[in-house]
């Protein structure tokens, strides 16, 4: 039987002989990544945004056709949320980030589902599209999530997808998620990922969703992620949610333009590497996406008014959330490694190029 990632892998060796190891799993990043630096997670809704984000992520910052900067490219994790699937029809997304795939084949990437519930999670598993999906059952008591996680797991496992899931709460609002912080026990986490042999975790140390993350000087809990690493297995892969920095002057240019986005604030970006340090290996970024793209289209209408073309927008758009992109890879360590961590997938697939273990 060919399982999702063989299919994966087999479409693309087809497709490009020299470059076969494109749409990758998480687990496969993961594992070049762990301890030296986090990969970045960044979810899109449009095209726009995905043209921004794998120029970025190949260090192109003005056009398509720019050469490779080895200094900045770097692997990512493309994120699709229950709400961008919904936005227009996930087979839209998907077929964006198909065509970019093609456009830009040096790229190495996973797609994952962000936030998925059960019902999703299995519509991505049998899609043959993701490489990874989240289940996220947080708001659940700890036995009912294990036992939701764990029916997950064993489905996206036979197909060769990796899970991540969720233990404990953030705060903040994104889309339809509203939480109220509840840190993540390490007890737990321990027991967590014993008994549901999930992939990666999305541990709660402080941050939460939206623009809204932090008052006074509050930042990450390094003490409690610290305990999560020693209880947790070796080498074992841990998540930071709600990560965006919500820099200043991206809200201020807003404000500038009309906005009303007071007391914005976000997580420390000085914080990225010290948390990959400790076992973090992806990080969350979606909230710093939308305040790029917020902030340039309100600036355009406001300086033309007389303009009705969108394209113009996008287009300094595009080149403005590439360049963010390429800041955000160099905080967070990843920045430079696009063929370190190529040569690492090549040495160390298995057979069927994903995480199935064949």
């Amino acid at each position: 039987m060919v399982c999702a990632g063989e299919l994966l892998f087999l479409q693309t060796q087809t497709k490009n002989q020299e470059n076969p190891y494109m749409i990758v799993t998480t687990k496969d990043l993961f594992q070049h990544a762990y301890g030296k630096y986090a990969i970045g997670a960044y979810n899109i809704n449009n095209l726009e945004q995905t043209i921004g984000l794998f120029r970025g992520n190949l260090g192109k910052k003005g056009s398509n056709d720019d050469a490779l900067d080895g200094t900045t490219s770097a692997p990512f994790i493309l994120q699709i949320s229950r709400g961008a699937r919904s936005y227009s029809d996930k087979r839209m997304l998907e077929a964006l980030i198909r065509t970019a795939d093609e456009v830009f084949p040096e790229v190495i990437f996973a797609v994952h589902l962000d936030h998925g519930t059960e019902e999703v999670c299995y519509d991505c598993i049998d899609s043959g599209f993701y490489s990874s999906v989240m289940i996220d059952a947080s708001h659940e008591e700890f036995a009912k999530n294990i036992e939701i996680t764990k029916r997950v797991v064993d489905k996206a496992h036979a197909k060769g997808v990796v899970v991540e899931a969720e233990l404990g709460q953030l705060g903040g609002v994104e889309e339809d998620i509203v939480g109220s912080v509840k840190l993540t026990d390490p007890d737990q986490a321990a027991e967590f990922i014993e008994k549901t042999g999930v992939d990666s975790l999305a541990v709660a140390i402080g941050t939460s969703h939206g623009a809204f993350k932090f008052s006074g000087k509050q930042g990450l809990h390094f003490d409690v992620l610290e305990k999560i690493q020693k209880v947790a297995p070796k080498n074992f892969p841990l998540v930071m949610h709600g990560s965006s920095s919500v820099p200043k002057d991206w809200v201020e240019r807003i404000n500038n333009a009309g906005g009303k986005l007071k007391d914005a604030s976000g997580v420390d970006e000085k914080q990225y590497l010290p948390a990959a340090k400790l076992g973090v290996t992806k990080i969350n970024i979606d909230t710093d996406g939308r305040l790029v793209w917020c902030a340039i289209h309100r600036e355009h209408f406001r300086d033309t008014p007389e303009d009705f073309d969108l394209r113009p927008a996008g287009k300094t758009f595009m080149k403005a959330y590439a360049e963010y992109i390429i800041h955000k890879n160099t905080m967070l360590g990843s920045a430079g490694q696009l063929e370190s961590a190529r040569g690492s997938l090549k040495g160390g697939k298995s057979s069927c190029g994903c995480a199935c273990g064949r």
